[in-house]
């Protein structure tokens, strides 16, 4: 757990990406990143045009979207979105779990009809395959010559699922073979560090009421994620997406994030 600021870590980050996150993130005062699992590309923009200023991450999921299968609409959508990134001072975190080898997950990440590299800044993958995956995403962005970073998935926020523990160590491991293009993890703590590291935490499950779904998600508060976990980022998504004011309801969160994270560097946790 880091009770240094965002201002000091954006100054060393390992990661360009992690440098830009944290400085962004100290600069608008929010650490919140607002997961747009909707369907419809329309709705996302309007809703990340709403929500922009209160965030410092979109995380989305092109591939729940359901376009007519031309490449060019997928296109059109993906620089709108890039154009509100832009506007707005936020990052783009495609949350693609990539999970299979490295010549597979090239071709994944590169190309195909989602291109997910040349517009997300952030993905993620699992470190079933071993290191080979990490390997194989950074060739593609070091062959487009675009700036990304990767999070390894150490655990998550459904139950019963499999990361944490001795899942979580061996894939803290493989991340450490690449600390320029692996910022950080999607987990439910801080992650241990050894001098001269720093792991950007990004944790899904965050909500200001609700306990779970039926389906196995469990949540978290902002407080208990960055302040007792020590976590950097917190994900909501159902907990904005599903309000009536989607705006008021988002900067609700930016402040209780922000409380918390304050709060954790006054308490030197």
């Amino acid at each position: 757990m880091s009770s240094r600021t965002y201002e000091s870590r954006a100054r060393t980050h390992p990661t360009a990406i992690g440098r830009t996150l944290l400085s962004l993130m100290a600069a608008k005062k929010t650490n919140l990143c607002v997961s747009v699992d909707i369907t419809d590309a329309a709705t996302i923009l309007s809703l990340l045009d709403a929500v922009g200023p209160s965030i410092c991450v979109a995380k989305t999921h092109i591939d729940i979207i359901p376009f007519s299968n031309s490449p060019s609409s997928i296109a059109e959508f993906t620089a709108a979105l890039s154009a509100l990134a832009e506007k707005h001072n936020f990052l783009i975190f495609e949350d693609r779990k990539f999970a299979d080898i490295g010549s597979t997950v090239k071709a994944q990440y590169g190309g195909g009809v989602y291109n997910i590299a040349k517009w997300a800044h952030i993905t993620n993958a699992h470190s079933v395959p071993g290191p080979g995956i990490v390997a194989g995403l950074k060739e593609v962005a070091e062959e487009l010559g675009v700036t990304r970073a990767l999070l390894m998935l150490g655990e998550m926020s459904s139950k019963g699922n499999l990361g944490g523990g001795e899942y979580l160590a061996k894939t803290l491991e493989m991340a450490r073979g690449d600390t320029e293009f692996v910022m950080g993890f999607i987990a439910q703590c801080a992650v241990d560090t050894r001098e001269g590291e720093d792991w950007i935490v990004m944790t899904p499950g965050v909500d200001l009421g609700r306990k779970g779904d039926g389906l196995g998600q469990q949540y978290n508060t902002p407080d208990r994620v960055v302040r007792e976990k020590g976590c950097d980022v917190i994900i909501v998504g159902r907990g904005i997406i599903g309000a009536e004011d989607k705006v008021a309801k988002a900067e609700e969160y930016r402040k209780a994030g922000w409380e918390a994270y304050e709060k954790r560097v006054a308490e030197g946790r």
